[in-house]
C-alpha cells in the first residue's frame, strides 16, 4: 500500500504555519493569526513590544491615575488608511465609565488605556479604538471594543511612529474629561467627584537617563515605580550586582521594596520618605540609572559571583502587588 504524501502549503501571506507568529505572541502561526478566527483568543504577553514608548504605555495602563498624551500617529495605517493629522488622537489613562473611546463635545478625540479588553492582545484592541476615534462623530462614546468583526485594524505598532517617545501630561484630577469652561452638574459632577477621590498623587520623575519612572504618594509612604525595558533575567542580574555593592537605592530615605510584572516587563519599586518632594528624587534616580547601566554593561564580560547569584534569587522572590 503506497504511503500518502502530505501536501504542505503556505498561507497567502507566505508565513510558514510552523514558524512563530509575526505578532509576537510566542505561538506558532497556525495556532495564532493563522488559525480560524485569527488572534481573538491568543494572549500576547508583551503587547507594546517594538515601540520606543513601550515602558510609558505600560505605566499609563497600570498605575498612573490621570494623564493624557497625544499619540504619535504615523502616516499610513492598517488597511492603507492614512492619518494626516486632521484629527489628533489623545491617549488617556482612563475615561468616564472606563470607556474605550470618547469624542468630547469640543471635538477632541480620546482613546482610553485603562479599559476592559475583549481579546488577548491589548495592542490590537487599542488599534481598533484608534480607528474608531478617527471617524467617530462629536459626542460619540465607545463603551468597549466589541467582538472582532474581521475588519483587521492591525495593532498599535502599525499605527504609531515606532521611534517616538511619549511625555505624558499628568493631571491632579479628571477635570479634562470636560471641555474648558464647562462646569459639571448632576450625575457628571458626582462621577467626577468619585473619580477624583480615588486618585493617588502621582508625579513623573524626570532626569537624564530616566524614563517611565513615577513617584506615587500611597498615604503612609511614597514609592518610585520604574518600568524597565530590559529582559527580566538581565535586569534582575544587574539589580543583584548593585544590591551586593549596597548601591540599590536612590539615596537616604529610600529602600528597594521589590518588583511586579506588567505586560512583559519588570517594574522595580522603591519605598521613599514621603516628606520629600517628588522632584527631590530626580538626582538619586539619575545616579541609580547610571549605576544600573554600568551593571548591565558589565554582565557581558563579568559573570555573577556567588553572592550576586544568591542576591538575584532573593530579588526574584520579592514580588509585590499594587493595591
Amino acid at each position: 500500500m503506497a504511503k500518502r504524501t502530505a501536501v504542505k502549503s503556505k498561507p497567502a501571506d507566505g508565513v510558514n504555519p510552523r514558524q512563530p507568529c509575526p505578532c509576537g505572541s510566542g505561538k506558532r502561526y497556525k495556532a495564532c493569526h493563522g488559525a480560524a478566527g485569527g488572534a481573538a483568543d491568543v494572549i500576547v504577553s508583551r503587547p507594546f513590544e517594538g515601540l520606543a514608548a513601550e515602558a510609558e504605555l505600560i505605566a499609563l495602563r497600570e498605575f498612573v491615575p490621570s494623564a493624557t498624551v497625544k499619540l504619535p500617529l504615523a502616516v499610513g495605517g492598517a488597511d492603507n488608511q492614512t492619518t494626516d493629522g486632521t484629527r489628533p488622537i489623545i491617549l488617556a489613562t482612563v475615561l468616564p465609565m472606563a470607556a474605550a473611546g470618547l469624542i468630547r463635545a469640543d471635538g477632541t478625540a480620546f482613546v482610553g488605556l485603562q479599559v476592559q479588553t475583549r481579546s488577548g492582545d491589548l495592542s490590537r484592541d487599542l488599534a481598533r479604538a484608534v480607528q474608531w476615534a478617527l471617524t467617530a462623530e462629536t459626542g460619540d462614546a465607545l463603551a468597549v471594543v466589541g467582538p472582532d468583526d474581521g475588519a483587521n485594524p492591525g495593532r498599535l505598532q502599525d499605527l504609531l511612529d515606532p521611534e517616538a517617545a511619549l511625555s505624558p501630561e499628568l493631571h491632579p484630577d479628571f477635570a479634562w474629561w470636560l471641555p474648558p469652561d464647562n462646569e459639571p452638574t448632576g450625575d457628571v459632577a458626582l462621577s467626577l467627584e468619585r473619580a477624583n477621590a480615588a486618585i493617588l498623587p502621582t508625579e513623573r520623575v524626570e532626569a537624564p537617563g530616566v524614563e517611565a519612572a513615577y513617584w506615587v504618594d500611597a498615604g503612609d509612604k511614597a514609592h518610585l515605580r520604574w518600568v524597565r525595558p530590559e529582559p527580566e533575567e538581565t535586569l534582575l542580574a544587574a539589580l543583584a550586582r548593585l544590591s551586593v555593592r549596597g548601591e540599590l537605592d536612590l539615596g537616604e530615605g529610600s529602600r528597594y521594596a521589590g518588583s511586579f510584572r506588567a505586560h512583559g516587563l519588570l517594574v522595580p519599586v522603591w519605598d521613599l520618605d514621603r516628606e520629600l518632594h517628588s522632584s527631590e528624587w530626580a538626582p538619586g534616580a539619575e545616579a541609580l540609572s547610571k549605576r544600573l547601566q554600568d551593571a548591565l554593561t558589565s554582565l557581558d564580560t563579568e559573570p555573577l559571583t556567588e553572592p550576586e547569584r544568591r542576591s538575584r534569587d532573593g530579588l526574584r522572590g520579592r514580588q509585590i502587588t499594587l493595591r
